[in-house]
């Protein structure tokens, strides 16, 4: 009985072995015919391409530019892939770098165009960059560039002239608005880089804290040196903050996690079309600090590589996320070369943090007419982190703890936007500086009431105006009313409706007060001490800032968040070692 059921074990197994491989050779002839599909599919698409712009280019009734006639076909199919795939000619070469590493020659400002002075003026240079170290301020307009004249002139094309290579010098003509004074100044352009981490310093009982607003090339050794300081002077617990941090290099995600985690941890794991592509990114070096309790913010804007860094901390339990939902960006770029120094930017691959999730909020469908969609929750799928706490995929990370930020008025929306074509709160600040050679340190400096009341006059006196949403909405529902017949009958109770909710300036300004002089304030210190003193400006203000440090301050409430749930069953969609 025992030999029977030895040889029937053996004729099974040699049976299963024979189907699979008489399975594979059928399967052969399928898959080569089907790439022979796709690639022919391939060859007549661009044969037909080829013969359209051929017989454009032979007969359409003007002549065709071919860089941008092309140039539009290419961008139209790569906008149909996702936001991500895009094509750098040679002349926008630098566009790519300066995305990948941060950096740029220039003057080191941002600029924008003025409606109302139909002009584009300098908006914030930063510290210690050419523009800064000039002379130029907020407010300045300006008028020429080597005697080019930029009055009238669109953005793009004042910053094309404004940059250039490091080491060359120009000669720019402004006026100042608050006086009204024209000057002109030598600038020698730089070599600009932007801070990844703008700003950190301790905050009350120990806790440190670390702004990183892009991964960049060497992000990890800068954050790495502020935490370094902040631990030598005492520092025990870190609150993050990679809110609006729209990501960069995954290698630099994966460094600034390694200082929290050991060694040989797999952080993040690329899986794509072509395999051999695939990759899986360790920690490989030994942590600096594996116990310090750290919060780490974000929000909608948080994407990408901070969302691996946010995540991965998430998996492993290293740290507590606190914000609202991240943005949603599971997708991998990669860089290829294209003939004539020209480069292509192409999703290549979806990343995987460490309980095996990907996060990515959005399915871009490439069928012929297809659509973007979000995830919907209701088809996320449920994984693990390293105690068992429950996560999910898709709709990007979900915080530990959902913190709703303050949210801005409409008035405060309006005035402190672009959307004011009557530049108000510009007209203010600019006077304001020209009024206060300094003021106190970004901590200590606060708008007086008096300010406050100068600044609702001159808003009163300038003639601004904004849309209620509320007044807005009145609008369409008597458009329906209209259309549906009903509104005669009602007519008197939408006359008293609209009368309630007709806006007033003066008094929406005396409403909306603290959140105006707080924004009012921020912009004002900006001027001051740039964009490191605006973060420190905010945090004594920031809701979120001060539930990370509660949290932080009760080690109770912060262990039982990350503890160990009820046990799980082993085998579901655990952390990977």
């Amino acid at each position: 009985m025992v030999v029977i059921t030895s040889i029937y074990i053996t004729f099974v197994r040699i049976m299963r072995k024979l189907l699979i491989y008489i399975f594979a050779l059928l399967s052969l002839p399928v898959a080569a015919q089907s790439d022979k599909d796709h690639n022919f599919t391939v060859a007549k698409n661009l044969e037909v391409f080829n013969a359209i712009y051929k017989n454009l280019d032979l007969l359409y009734v003007d002549k065709l530019p071919a860089d941008t006639v092309i140039g539009n076909a290419v961008d139209a199919m790569l906008e149909s892939l996702d936001p991500y795939t895009e094509y750098y000619p040679q002349a926008k070469g630098k566009d790519l770098k300066m995305l990948m590493t941060g950096k740029y020659a220039g003057v080191g400002a941002l600029i924008r165009y003025s409606p109302k002075y139909k002009n584009v003026f300098i908006d914030e240079p930063y510290e210690n960059m050419p523009a800064a170290n000039a002379g130029l301020r907020k407010g300045d307009l300006i008028l020429s560039i080597d005697d080019l004249s930029m009055e009238g002139k669109t953005t793009q094309f004042v910053s094309d002239h404004l940059r250039g290579d490091a080491g060359t010098t120009f000669m720019i003509k402004i006026r100042r608005p608050s006086t009204g004074k024209i000057m002109k100044l030598k600038i020698t352009r730089g070599a600009i880089k932007m801070p990844a981490v703008p700003y950190y310093g301790l905050l009350d009982n120990g806790i440190g804290y670390i702004n990183l607003n892009q991964f960049t090339e060497d992000c990890s050794k800068d954050f790495r040196r502020a935490f370094v300081e902040m631990k030598k002077n005492g520092m025990h617990k870190l609150i993050v903050d990679l809110r609006n941090n729209g990501g960069g290099l995954e290698s630099e995600a994966v460094n600034i996690v390694n200082l929290f985690v050991p060694k040989d941890v797999t952080i993040v794991s690329n899986h794509g079309k072509v395999k051999r592509l695939d990759r899986d990114y360790k920690t490989t070096a030994e942590p600096i600090d594996t116990v310090i309790p750290i919060v780490v913010l974000v929000n909608n804007n948080t994407a990408s590589s901070s969302e691996i860094t946010a995540g991965a901390l998430q998996d492993l339990d290293r740290a507590v996320i606190m914000g609202t939902r991240t943005y949603g960006k599971g997708l991998v770029q990669t860089t290829v070369d294209l003939p004539y120094n020209g480069k292509m930017k192409l999703t290549t691959h979806k990343y995987y943090i460490p309980s095996g999730r990907c996060i990515q909020a959005i399915n871009y469908r490439h069928d012929r007419g297809g659509s973007t969609e979000h995830v919907p929750d209701s088809l996320s799928k449920v994984f693990h982190t390293l105690h068992g706490r429950e996560v999910r995929d898709g709709g990007g990370i979900k915080p530990d703890l959902e913190i709703a930020p303050d949210t801005a008025s409409n008035i405060q929306t309006y005035l402190m936007s672009v959307i004011d074509s009557t530049e108000t709160v510009l007209d203010y600040i600019v006077s304001y500086v020209a009024k206060h050679p300094t003021i106190a340190n970004p901590s200590a400096f606060e708008l007086t009431d008096d300010d406050y009341e100068a600044f609702k006059q001159h808003v009163l006196k300038s003639g601004f105006k904004y849309d209620g949403v509320s007044e807005n909405i009145l609008k369409e529902l008597v458009k329906t009313a209209k259309f549906e017949g009903y509104y005669n009958d009602a007519k008197p109770e939408f006359d008293a409706i609209e009368n309630k909710l007709k806006h007033n300036v003066a008094k929406d300004l005396d409403y909306n007060r603290d959140r105006i002089m707080q924004a009012l304030a921020s912009t004002i210190v900006s001027i001051y001490y740039y964009q490191r003193g605006t973060i420190e400006y905010t945090l004594k203000h920031d809701k979120q800032i001060k539930a990370a440090q509660k949290l932080l301050d009760n080690p109770a409430k912060y262990k039982e968040i990350l503890a160990s749930p009820n046990l799980i069953k082993s085998g579901e969609n655990r952390v990977r070692k």
